[in-house]
């Protein structure tokens, strides 16, 4: 077996490099994402492009690297603007790895000879009869099955993810032990092209506008007073709000088209159903009636529900307990135990 590995710069992706070349012939190669004109963004892939060719020389393999900024933008950073605009939460790591890292890198990955990619996601791929299965890692503290739920069964059955077997500590053990110079590298914690969490600053300058300030209401249509633009709020949130209204109010809902977000009490931020589109399906032909836990968030705990299929694509999760602040645009991912079964975007929640 000949073997592609996306490699990042960091940890997970050094190890799994180690743990692959072990076992098969082996490569390395780090995705050149970043527009050219951001000095900061380049400077960070020249580092992290740095660290992978080390770690590849200290494990006897090649490294290259892969130009895949046009596709990123496209696939990525544009999708996650227009999501925002439209007045949805996307998440922009799903959309990578279904069209970059288990798309063109894969496509490359063929094109060159190589029969497998591999990556440091923290997850797990078994086949089970005519099937491949995505199933949870191994550390329920890292797993990232969540992110992987868009995989089709093509993409699933020429991937390896080799440490979702292992503990993050184990993971940092092992690169310890082969003294690769990123073993204590910190984990990135945020969206990689927004590295200060300003998201609404990032797309203001990314499409050269001023959103404009709006009308907050309650939820019989009355004006509570003035946001700053529908682009800095999430559904759910409570801080930052800037109006004062003698207790606590949370964003109930947002509508990009009227500029307008709606403030209310907590308790009408829960909902018994969600309705989800774009419905990926891994582990089963049809999920109508399936008993299953669904997960809305990535730091969400599952929670039991009934799947009812809509249509091809298209699902409700009822849930035995009322949900808080499903988010349109981020997505919903159903497991049966550890066996994710699918998932899709959010479209709205249904009381």
């Amino acid at each position: 077996m000949k073997t592609l590995i996306g490699m990042s710069g960091g940890v997970d992706s050094a190890v799994t490099a180690a743990l692959v070349s072990r076992e098969n012939a082996a490569a390395g190669i780090t995705l050149q994402l970043y527009d050219g004109n951001d000095t900061a963004m380049i400077e960070k892939f020249n580092r992290e492009a740095r660290d992978a060719a080390d770690v590849c020389e200290k494990l006897g393999i090649d490294h290259s690297v892969l130009e895949l900024k046009d596709l990123f933008k496209k696939y990525v950073i544009d999708h996650f603007i227009n999501e925002y605009i439209a007045g949805r939460t996307p998440n922009p790591c799903i959309q990578c790895n279904i069209n970059i890292k288990f798309g063109a890198m894969l496509e490359y990955a063929e094109k060159h000879g190589f029969d497998t990619i591999a990556t440091g996601h923290y997850a797990r791929i078994e086949k089970s009869g005519d099937k491949y299965l995505l199933k949870k890692a191994a550390d329920p503290t890292k797993d990232q099955s969540y992110v992987l739920y868009g995989l089709t069964q093509s993409q699933l059955s020429r991937t390896v993810l080799p440490l979702g077997d292992y503990t993050k500590r184990q993971a940092r053990e092992i690169a310890e032990s082969l003294n690769l110079c990123v073993a204590r590298k910190s984990d990135s914690q945020d969206i990689c092209f927004v590295p200060d969490g300003d998201y609404a600053a990032f797309i203001e300058r990314n499409r050269g506008l001023n959103f404009a300030a709006g009308d907050y209401l309650d939820l019989d249509g009355k004006i509570l007073g003035k946001h700053k633009g529908v682009i800095h709020y999430t559904v759910g949130q409570r801080k930052g709000l800037g109006i004062a209204l003698g207790k606590h109010a949370f964003v109930l809902s947002k509508n990009a088209d009227t500029n307008e977000v709606v403030l209310g009490d907590e308790e009408h931020l829960f909902y018994n159903q969600v309705e989800v589109s774009g419905v990926n399906i891994i582990a089963a032909d049809n999920l109508d009636g399936i008993k299953a836990a669904g997960k809305l968030r990535y730091r969400h705990t599952e929670q039991p529900c009934v799947i009812h299929q809509t249509g091809k694509d298209t699902v409700i999760l009822e849930f035995d307990t009322p949900q808080r602040a499903p988010s349109p645009g981020q997505a919903a991912v159903f497991y049966d135990g550890d066996i994710v079964l699918g998932g899709g975007t959010i479209v709205k929640g249904i009381k």
